[in-house]
């Protein structure tokens, strides 16, 4: 689905997700130490107070601002934190946050009973009459501080009292988690059409946060943006977990290099370790579910088209730690059945709205509105596309910068081909193409896709097809793309099978000048 532009307006995320207010020498070297560190291993961005900073009574206004920039607030009530002005001026800021910006605030008993905190009695009591004591000129100042230690402790929050430390942080970084994925709108990109309402419902299966092992499936025809929807997902929630992998064209790569490879890059993406050395796919199940059986990780395998994928990176929930989660994208519904799965999601095409605004922008540099002359020849030809965002984006490509005459021209031909499906109607930019151009989009999907820049151009050079140039052409016509790293070539798997069509509905004489080039290529690689 979803090349370019999103219309719903994405939250602004702030500088931090949580600001800690503790008193330091309660519980700097202990429990806000480890719960600072769980925090960050979870991908919770935290500001936490340089100890140089406590250098005298004022507070420091690095952290007036790192409150103010911060989605939410955590306070650690210890038994002294009432005694440091500098923490009760915190949490007056806290508190004015609170008030005026909606500012979520978790308080924490550490050891504190919040009935002594909100009736300011015990601890709390004798706290007070040193801060009256010491500002008795200023009574204004210790009332601004009572009042939000009273609004905070009436808020429900995490009590300490007989647990063990580590449960307690694992479910207050467990409810932060899932608390940021409802605030944050996960595709915070303008570069996708249609993808927010797509992601939060996938994102309602994954239920992030549970303690379960869930394995998702996405699955739909080619070109419906299944692996977009997946990268997204993965982009944005990868954070919160200890270990991730994105293993992109698993039916691709495992042709190309087997089983072994996938298996060995698992590992190395979830553990950071390069140093696996096995040769059979039986000796990686057992490492993989030796070595995350213990670890929450998130895991996509991108394109499955085998069951034999399945067994041997994803073979069974006990693989993979609690809490990890592993999306599947396939075009073949029937894997779900032989595999067991927690989900499936299936990703609707693009709307009437959202393929008109996704083919406009491709078909008028950027513009959401057509100009007056091509506005219904723009919808009749977005309905021929049927929702895909690929058909959409070549369409629209080949028609940048043409005119009404050629616009219609265009759409008659479309008409003589209305009862057939939309692989039928993508060569239309095939046809714009000069013959070098064309030769140069066949070579990639018959032998190409997938292969380095480099390569690529030495092959087609000694095919004399002059590719800096040609390969340019077809980039700037969404026929192929680089990769993230803009290292290697990639052409959609829709486009591949166009091509191979065209390839093998070309007369023989063609067919035997494609075979010339093939053999041209062999002599160069040798």
């Amino acid at each position: 689905m979803l090349p370019l532009t999103s219309s719903s307006s994405s939250i602004s995320r702030k500088k931090y997700d949580v600001f800690l207010s503790f008193r330091g020498e309660d519980t700097r070297k202990n429990f806000t130490d480890y719960l600072y560190e769980a925090l960050i291993r979870n991908g919770i961005h935290t500001f936490r107070d340089d100890p140089k900073l406590e250098t005298g009574e004022e507070i420091a206004p690095e952290l007036f601002k790192a409150i103010q920039q911060s989605w939410c607030s955590i306070i650690i009530f210890s038994e002294t934190y009432a005694f440091s002005s500098w923490c009760l001026e915190e949490l007056a800021e806290i508190v004015k946050q609170k008030n005026e910006r909606r500012q979520e605030v978790f308080p924490i008993f550490y050891n504190v009973d919040p009935s002594d905190l909100r009736k300011q009695k015990g601890k709390v009591e004798e706290a007070f009459v040193e801060h009256e004591e010491r500002y008795n000129e200023d009574k204004n100042k210790v009332q601004k501080w009572r009042n939000p230690l009273t609004q905070v402790a009436n808020i429900k929050g995490w009590h300490l009292n007989n647990r063990h430390e580590a449960e307690l942080i694992g479910d207050i970084v467990k409810k932060l988690s899932v608390k940021l994925c409802e605030t944050y709108p996960i595709a915070a990109t303008d570069e996708l059409i249609g993808i927010s309402s797509r992601l939060k419902e996938l994102f309602s299966k994954m239920e992030i946060g549970e303690d379960d092992v869930r394995v998702i499936v996405i699955c739909e025809m080619g070109g419906i943006g299944k692996s977009t929807l997946a990268r997204v997902m993965y982009d944005q929630m990868s954070s919160h977990f200890e270990g991730k992998s994105f293993l992109a064209n698993v039916r691709e790569v495992s042709q190309k290099r087997g089983l072994v490879h996938l298996q060995k890059q698992l590992l190395t993406q979830t553990l950071l370790d390069e140093g696996f050395n096995f040769s059979d796919v039986y000796e990686g199940n057992a490492i993989i579910s030796h070595r995350l059986s213990h670890k929450k990780v998130l895991v996509v395998l991108d394109d499955v088209n085998n069951i034999q994928h399945l067994k041997c990176l994803a073979g069974r929930h006990d693989w993979f730690g609690l809490g990890s989660r592993i999306i599947i994208t396939t075009r073949d519904e029937h894997l779900q059945r032989s595999y067991r799965v927690d989900g499936m999601y299936k990703p609707a095409a693009l709307n009437e709205n959202e393929a008109l605004r996704l083919f406009n922008l491709k078909a008028f540099i950027r513009e959401t509105v057509p100009k007056e002359d091509f506005v219904e020849l723009a919808k009749h030809i977005v309905g021929y596309a049927g929702g895909l965002p690929l058909a959409l984006e070549v369409l629209g490509s080949f028609l940048c910068g043409r005119d009404v005459t050629q616009w219609k021209s265009a759409f008659e031909r479309l008409k003589k081909d209305s009862n057939k499906k939309i692989l039928d109607r993508l060569p239309i930019s095939f046809d714009g193409l000069e013959e070098r151009e064309k030769n140069i989009f066949l070579d990639i999907a018959c032998f190409f896709n997938r292969e380095t820049k480099d390569f690529i151009m030495k092959i087609l050079d000694g095919c004399e097809f002059f590719p800096d140039i040609g390969i340019d052409v077809l980039i700037k016509k969404s026929l192929i793309k680089f990769d993230r790293h803009n290292q290697y070539i990639q052409m959609h798997d829709l486009l591949k099978e166009v091509g191979r069509k065209i390839v093998k509905d070309k007369s023989v004489n063609n067919l035997e000048n494609v075979v010339d080039c093939e053999r041209k290529m062999t002599s160069i690689m040798s």
